[in-house]
């Protein structure tokens, strides 16, 4: 047997901070090194993070990656470890993985499939590197391989596949093995989506299976750059079994996911494969790069891979969303230096669902850390190092306020102060009747006329909303802490938001979330909570009402799907129309036998509804605060949906619909 200690880590880097990622990158070194890894795979990019943009582009970057990679180079002895970095060469941009072993560097491997759809936009700083090239490249005066290559460390072949180069069809996983490689490397920065967990054990899996390889996979960690949340969740396997795996949503800088691996195993597994075909030729692009390196003796060790209890329970989806949003809140706050969270509190869905999130970050953040190494990572906000419970951390960063008008009920009111109360939030009350009636004194005297709601509903609706923003901002002014916004993805759909009203806010952690699911997670709350947190029973005051925003007098019994339609039937439009990309007529004609209690008349002008408002408000979504990418269905036009703002509006297919509505009536 030959053993070989490997390890993948998972690192929460943060575009452009050199001393940060440089920080993570040294102390994975030292702890695999410490731990007598002799391979270790740290994620793509992680010396510059991968979300830099355009700022990519910038000379200055490309230098300065380059003066940090040579920094971490002589630091890496006794080890051979693949660091990410973008490499200009003959004037375009490559994404590269270079390998460095005991403090040389071997060479760099380009990205062959760039991730150019949803939230990815590498087309447009990178350029694929094309299979069977090579090159040489210059730095600090010497050359060094660059391109498809791969590597002869002592004997143990090694060779990368670079994140979407594992998710496309013909992935150079199989070359390698026709070269005789033992290990890939997969240095990834692969966002969280909800089930997305599971295509990743696929290809890691089916990677090393149908390769005869052992295969470790290394992501990025936590809120990033600001709107994608990565989830960690390092992989080891061999031989199509998994021998290690790594925590999701962890609070930590980085996490090694350390495996013993038995090279002469996979080899007799590719030797045992009919369809294996090894490369004979000995042209120089197939050659390896060699260089020596020591492998320690080592002994088998019995792996067991268990995941966390949560992720095969009933509640994977609820527990995955209060993770990566209590992960991505806490990121947010730290490198964005705020001092803490602001809501305002309506006693809603919405409202309570923001705040929620901001205790169950410090929950389970504190789980992890203890009480003091959560405030040591928020060292900036002060008074956090007096804290001595969960609750007194929530306290200090959270404010929530409830903004009352005429039109406020008192179930709402009790609502919202219930909820601040059970999760330890400071709570304030204010009165904003006053100032929504001097601005309807102030237009209406100067449009000689009073303003009334028969004439005038939606105006004086939209004031209540805007005249609670100018307060809710005060207070987040002085605290110096972030302003979180309420609206959720239902409500971006159709517009159903007053813009510099609920939409105000510096982030909108539920905008990648639809109405009906987060009810359905808020009752999940109430009863359950996230595996080592607790239940909010207090929620039970929210989860009994009607949505509703209250702005209308209350005879008129105002309720969101009296506005609009109902949720359930709202969002399955949505996914129809907007990710699926379905006609008008061919969204009604899906709608018809999902919810056939509804009549053709009427399902139809709901689906006119929705194609109109969604034309109608795409300069709302273009203005909403950046929201967390959650799954495939976002509907933020700056990463992943993009629409005109000024369009046809579907008229002539609208015209369609009714005309095949018309049709059904008349049968």
């Amino acid at each position: 047997m030959k053993l070989v200690r490997v390890s993948a880590a998972v690192l929460n880097q943060t575009p452009l901070d050199w001393n940060g990622n440089l920080a993570h990158i040294l102390a994975a070194i030292r702890a695999a090194q410490d731990d007598g890894v002799s391979i270790l795979c740290l994620p793509e990019l992680c010396i510059t993070g991968y979300g830099c943009e355009d700022a990519f582009q910038s000379p200055g970057l490309q230098r300065m990656a380059r003066e940090v990679l040579l920094e971490i180079v002589p630091q890496a002895r006794g080890l051979i470890v693949s660091l990410g970095l973008p490499i200009e060469y003959q004037h375009a941009l490559f994404n590269t993985a270079c390998l460095v072993a005991d403090g040389r560097i071997l060479g760099f491997v380009g990205k062959r499939f760039l991730a150019g759809d949803g939230i990815h936009y590498e087309p447009r700083w990178f350029k694929p590197w094309p299979a069977g090239r090579r090159g040489e490249l210059d730095l600090a005066g010497r050359d060094y391989p660059l391109g498809d290559l791969h590597f002869d460390t002592g004997g143990v072949k090694i060779g990368f596949e670079i994140c979407e180069d594992a998710w496309v069809a013909n992935r150079p996983g199989a070359d390698l093995a026709r070269r005789g490689v033992d290990v890939i490397l997969n240095p990834s920065a692969s966002h969280f989506a909800f089930g997305k967990t599971e295509l990743r054990h696929r290809f890691v899996l089916e990677g090393s299976r149908a390769f005869g390889v052992s295969y470790v996979y290394a992501n990025l960690l936590g809120n990033e750059a600001g709107r994608a949340i990565y989830d960690g969740g390092a992989l080891v396997a061999s031989a199509g079994k998994l021998v290690a795996v790594g925590p999701r949503f962890s609070y930590a800088d980085w996490h090694l996911t350390t495996a013993i691996i038995d090279i002469d195993a996979t080899r007799m597994q590719q030797a045992r494969m009919g369809s294996f075909e090894p490369r004979m030729d000995t042209a120089a692009e197939a050659a390896a790069i060699e260089a020596p390196f020591e492998f320690p003796r080592l002994q088998p060790a019995a792996s067991s891979v268990q995941l966390a209890p949560w992720e095969s329970g009933p509640h994977v989806k609820a527990e995955e969303f209060a993770r990566a949003v209590g992960l991505a809140l806490f990121d947010y706050l730290r490198k964005s230096r705020s001092n803490g969270f602001v809501v305002s509190a309506s006693g809603g869905a919405d409202s309570s669902a923001v705040a929620c999130l901001v205790a169950i970050m410090v929950e389970l953040g504190v789980g992890e850390l203890g009480i003091d190494g959560f405030a040591k990572k928020l060292g900036h906000v002060a008074g956090l190092d007096e804290a001595r419970t969960a609750a007194d951390l929530v306290n200090r960063l959270l404010t929530c306020v409830y903004q009352s008008t005429k039109n406020s009920s008192q179930t709402t009111r009790d609502a919202a102060a219930g909820v601040a109360r059970a999760i330890g939030a400071q709570f304030y009350e204010f009165d904003v009747e006053n100032l929504v009636e001097e601005y309807i004194r102030i237009v209406s005297r100067a449009v000689g006329r009073e303003l009334t709601w028969g004439r005038d509903d939606l105006a004086l609706q939209n004031i209540q909303a805007r005249a609670r923003a100018p307060g809710v901002w005060m207070l987040a002014n002085l605290h110096s802490a972030l302003l979180l916004s309420t609206s959720n993805r239902s409500e971006a759909a159709v517009g159903y938001a007053t813009m510099d009203g609920d939409t105000s806010g510096g982030l909108s952690p539920i905008a990648g979330i639809d109405k009906a699911y987060l009810r359905e997670w808020l009752a999940w709350l109430q009863k359950e909570g996230p595996a080592g947190g607790h239940p909010i029973p207090a929620l039970a005051a929210v989860n009994c009402q009607a949505p509703t925003a209250e702005l209308r007098p209350a005879a008129a019994g105002q309720t969101d799907e009296a506005d609009l339609m109902p949720y359930e039937l709202l969002d399955a439009i949505e996914r129809a129309a907007i990710r699926d990309k379905l006609t008008p007529l061919e969204v009604f004609q899906q709608m018809q036998p999902r919810f056939p209690r509804y009549a053709a008349v009427q399902l139809g002008e709901w689906v006119e509804r929705f194609f109109r408002l969604w034309c109608r408000n795409q300069w709302k979504r273009e203005r909403y605060a950046p929201s967390f990418h959650l799954d495939d269905e976002n509907l933020d036009p700056k990463t992943w949906c993009r629409f005109p703002i000024l369009s046809g509006g579907y008229e002539r297919e609208l015209a369609e619909l009714r005309a095949y509505v018309k049709g059904l009536d008349a049968r």
